[in-house]
This record gives C-alpha cells, structure tokens and sequence, in this order.
C-alpha cells in the first residue's frame, strides 16, 4: 500500500502508560495522539523547543511521553507524538498545571518572539484494545521505521476486525518480522470510535517493511483468516486502510 503524508491531516481533524519504566499498562490509563502543524519553516524551532523544554515538563507534571516522531515524507511539516495518563481527569489536570508553569511560560515566550511555532493542534483520545500488547518505551539502534495505520469499518463490523487480529492477524505480522506495538480504540464520543481502530508497528527499514507485507499478503494462513472472517461481507470500507510511515525524533523515548 502507498502511503501518502497527506492523509494524515485527514486521520488527525477528528474533532475532538506507565506502571514501570519501559512498558505502558493498559488498565484505566489513555493515550493522547498528538499532531502539530509547524508554520512555515519552523518545523526545526518546535522540534528544539521540545528537546530543550517541553518534554521535560510534561514529565515534570506527570505525564507519560510515550514517542515522538515525523512522517518519513513530510511535506506538511508535522510533529507526531503519544502521551499516556492515569485517566481522563488527570490528563487535563496535568496539562492545566503545564499551561500555568512559569518555566513553560517563559520556554513559550522565548521560541515565539519572532512568531508562533504552529498553525494547528489535533489530537484524538485512545484506549488499549483488550488483546492489545503493552506498548514498550525502549530505545533500539539502529532507529527503527514506525507505522501508524488506521483501519475503517463498514457499520457493525468492528467487533470482526477486532478478533481476526487478535485470533490471526498479530501472530502472522510477528511471524512476518513485524513488531507489534499497540492496538486502540478512539474513547466514545470522538468521530469514529464505533468504526476505527489504530496501531502501531516498527520495521527494520522501509524495505524490511515492504518484504514483510508482500509475505504476509500471499501467507496462506492470513488468506484463509481473511476469507472466513468476511463470510458475512467485507470489514472494512473501500479505502478503509490508511497508513503513515514515520520516524522517531532525537528526544524520542522510543526509538
């Protein structure tokens, strides 16, 4: 599948971890998908600010940083990251004491002084599936391929998706030299949350990448789990599949 870095401004307009070091409980924690749009040739200036402030004052005040990244293309010149909190009313909690944080205030002032950062801010609220396996915070060398994939359901058919994955799908991608590293719902009330799922996965490189689907794809185990499970009709709508290839920044815990 060719992925496109204009499909992710259509993933992120949707309106709207951590027990132990490493590994990211799923329990009554969420996420938080973050995406900034960086204004014109300050791409390079936000990244900085993260490095030299942000990051660590969202650990100051208690939030998880999970990874950081930008689009392996990125022409729109964005700035993808997770965040996990206990729940819902922590997150904004931590995130009101941010705001008000002198330190951030001034970091905030310093980098603006000659215009802001960012155009715009979306973000869309997750949850672990049930089968889903811990996302785990480690730094790998060589740095990674990450891929953040978005599956669209026709109506009542995300229960199918959810149990061909978790009875099929997962197994063959780590037979086929994927890495699995989180499956989630998006919470109730978000566009989408009765039809999406997202995850995540690394590969080696993008040809690693390409060698795996292209096995994954002919495996008969995955051909004959895909017939059975569409018995009833197609999961996922016409253009259901959207994918981003991405990269983890310098900062990122992940990589």
């Amino acid at each position: 599948m060719k992925t496109h870095p204009a499909l992710l401004i259509l993933f992120f307009c949707l309106s709207a971890m951590l027990t132990a070091p490493g590994a990211l409980g799923k329990d009554e924690q969420i996420y938080e998908l973050r995406t900034y749009h960086a204004s014109p040739g300050k791409l390079d200036a936000l990244l900085s600010r993260f490095r030299d402030h942000t990051v660590e004052l969202f650990k100051k005040h208690g939030m998880s940083n999970v990874a950081y990244w930008v689009p392996a293309k990125n022409d729109e010149q964005i700035l993808i990251y997770l965040m996990a909190y206990p729940n819902r009313k922590k997150r904004d909690e931590m995130w009101k004491a941010f705001a008000n944080d002198p330190d951030w205030k001034s970091a905030y002032a310093a980098s603006t002084k000659n215009g802001k950062l960012i155009t715009k801010v979306d973000q869309v609220f997750l949850k672990p599936t049930d089968w889903s396996p811990s996302f785990k915070i480690d730094k790998q060398t060589p740095e990674r391929l990450f891929e953040l994939r978005r599956y669209t359901t026709n109506p009542g058919k995300l229960p199918n998706i959810h149990a061909r994955f978790r009875d099929h799908t997962i197994d063959l991608f780590k037979q086929h030299g994927m890495d699995n590293l989180a499956y989630f719902l998006l919470l109730p009330g978000q566009e989408g949350a009765d039809n999406t799922l997202v995850y995540f996965l690394a590969h080696k490189d993008e040809t690693s990448r390409k060698q795996s689907f292209s096995g994954f794809g002919k495996d008969p185990a995955w051909q004959s789990a895909r017939k059975a499970s569409e018995v009833d009709g197609k999961i996922l709508i016409k253009g259901g599949v959207k994918s981003i290839l991405m990269i983890p920044t310098d900062f990122s815990p992940t990589q």
